[in-house]
């Protein structure tokens, strides 16, 4: 029976390159979701860092970014050594940033368990995340077990992709059971519509897909040699340089942005067959439009969520965010609006209805579009 690992064998890496383009005006290329602190005095980020540090030492928290950010993500983490910031020269997917966070782990230890985990994720409460995460590492160092953390659905929601678990394993050999329950992930289904996602949550053995992995540098490395050659053949040029970041950093500008657009959960995770579901039985929401952080905000009697100083007259489901500057701040009053998004920013208004806070994304392609507005992204 192989030992729990250690702290010094334990790594993550944060995934930090998203745009965050629905949450505009108030994301921009330079300083995108998960760098904004929209809910409390933490960024995203910050938070995502603050949250496995009982179980990473910060010398093993790796993130990955984009060059336009780097600056901003060291300021924010300074503890974080500055080689453990590494830029992606263009945006690949997630196939590729998890292949280049194998090689940097794999550069310091080919005997690491790492997490690979977003940085734009709202995870309150955090004891009963740690748990199952440090779980998962256990699991995860003993053999050959790709984990990904599947989310208990509270509703039947059709904005996330779903698991099919089946029974619960028993732990290892030799091992004491785990506060954690773990499945044999069956099946990976898209994102429903509402009568199939309302089926899953009724059927009780379905997880939400929350993007959040954790496995041995060996079995990552085995799996990425066995479904997607490619990508393997280039953590092994990449892991030959990781521990050289100026060497790196001319491979992968080089050799980034003829790689093919994979998602992990496409190039590896539904191919595989040795993938295990952690059960996170906690708080969570994947933050990914206005409309989802309306529901982390303080809601008046008509259901109103607002950040801002707000007054209305027969306003109804609203969500009101200022976010200009405290001394360009006025009131923000309303008449009759109902399933509006109003966001106000020092340079901007967006103003949508609720039901089409997804084509934020597209409004912000127009914008890079128009040679006045182009400047607002």
């Amino acid at each position: 029976m192989k030992a729990a690992p250690t702290d010094s064998e334990r790594y993550a890496i944060i995934m930090a390159g998203g745009r965050g383009e629905r949450f505009w005006p108030v994301s921009r290329d330079q300083r995108p979701k998960q760098l904004l602190a929209l809910l409390g005095d933490r960024s995203f980020l910050q938070q995502a860092v603050d949250r496995v540090a009982p179980l990473v030492p910060a010398r093993n928290t790796f993130v990955i970014t984009t060059q336009a950010q780097v600056a901003a993500v060291r300021k924010q983490l300074p503890r974080l050594p500055r080689q453990n910031v590494v830029a992606e020269p263009v945006g690949r997917d997630t196939c590729a940033a998890v292949t280049l966070g194998a090689a940097l782990v794999g550069a310091r230890s080919t005997t690491a368990v790492m997490a690979v985990l977003p940085a734009d994720h709202v995870i309150p409460e955090e004891k009963q995340f740690q748990q199952v995460l440090a779980d998962a590492f256990d699991l995860a160092s003993r053999g050959r077990a790709i984990v990904t953390i599947g989310i208990q659905p509270t509703e039947p929601a059709t904005g996330y992709g779903y698991i099919r678990v089946g029974e619960p394993l028993p732990p290892p050999p030799g091992v004491k059971p785990y506060k954690t329950a773990f499945h044999r992930a069956e099946q990976f289904v898209e994102k429903p519509d509402y009568d199939t996602a309302l089926g899953y949550l009724q059927s009780g053995r379905f997880r939400w897909n929350a993007g959040m992995f954790i496995w041995n540098f060996v079995t990552i490395t085995e799996g990425l040699q066995k479904h997607q050659p490619e990508m393997y053949a280039a953590c092994q040029r990449w892991f030959a340089v990781a521990d050289q970041p100026a060497r790196l950093a001319k491979v992968l500008a080089k050799e980034y942005p003829a790689i093919r657009r994979i998602s992990i959960d496409y190039a590896l995770l539904e191919q595989a067959q040795n993938v295990v579901v952690a059960d996170g039985r906690f708080a969570w929401d994947d933050l990914g439009s206005w409309t989802a952080l309306g529901r982390h905000l303080k809601h008046d009697a008509e259901g109103n969520a607002a950040e801002a100083d707000f007054i209305h007259v027969d306003g109804a489901r609203n969500i009101i965010f200022d976010a200009r500057s405290k001394h360009r701040r006025t009131p923000i009053a309303v008449v009759g609006l109902r399933d509006a998004i109003l966001v106000q920013t020092d340079d901007a208004v967006l103003l949508a209805h609720k039901s089409q806070a997804q084509k934020v994304k597209e409004l912000v392609r127009k914008l890079a579009e128009h040679p006045r507005f182009k400047r607002l992204i």
